[in-house]
């Protein structure tokens, strides 16, 4: 039976088959039965790869440990919210610093990303997922939106919808129209400077798409 921790682009948990390609976590959520108890434990949520230095990951969701996460790729991860693990992915964490201070010039060092994206991805009143109004014309590839309530990714002039396993469902991005944005907007500016990280960006299913 398949652990009940896959990320999805909604910052959601859920307990799926499918392997993702991009490992991370946001703290312990889960309690000494190995279930899911809290959305997140603090303000670091980072993004992985899924082999580092040979250290063996098992087994998962070990008591008070962190929760260990799956991502279907790095479109995901940033869309719930996540970042670039700055040991895994120092190479890729030096790149966001760096993007970073042309985005908020006051803002250095993990701590202050970390919170910056916290306000971004968590609302006030509901802890929930925060949305963002945006205009879909202007958003980069990568980049996730909220389309007839399911979370889609923009990749050229279309739109891909999300599953664990892949993206299905291609179709034209529409013009000149509004959109509920899931990425947050610090990681929209991330995505638009151009993005390409150590981790797969998009699953291989964009390409198979129809």
């Amino acid at each position: 039976m398949p652990l009940r921790n896959r990320v999805t682009p909604l910052g959601e948990l859920i307990a799926d088959n499918a392997r993702g390609l991009v490992y991370g976590n946001r703290g312990c959520l889960h309690d000494e039965a190995g279930r899911i108890r809290r959305r997140y434990n603090g303000k670091r949520w980072i993004a992985c790869r899924l082999e580092f230095r040979g250290w063996h990951r098992g087994p998962l969701m070990q008591p008070g440990r962190f929760t260990e996460l799956f991502f279907l790729d790095e479109a995901t991860a940033f869309a719930a919210g996540h970042r670039p693990c700055a040991l895994c992915r120092r190479e890729d964490y030096t790149r966001l610093g760096a993007i970073w201070r042309e985005l908020h010039p006051r803002q250095t060092g993990a701590d202050e990303i970390d919170a910056q994206l916290h306000t971004e991805r968590i609302s006030p009143g509901t802890r929930g997922q925060r949305r963002h109004d945006a205009k879909l014309d202007e958003l980069p590839d990568g980049a996730f939106v909220l389309q007839e309530g399911a979370p889609c990714v923009v990749l050229g002039g279309n739109l891909l919808s999300w599953t664990a396993s892949g993206y299905v469902g291609r179709r034209p991005r529409p013009a000149r129209q509004q959109a509920l944005l899931i990425t947050p907007p610090s990681l929209v500016g991330v995505l638009r400077a151009g993005w390409e990280p150590l981790v797969p960006m998009l699953h291989p299913s964009v390409l198979v798409t129809p």
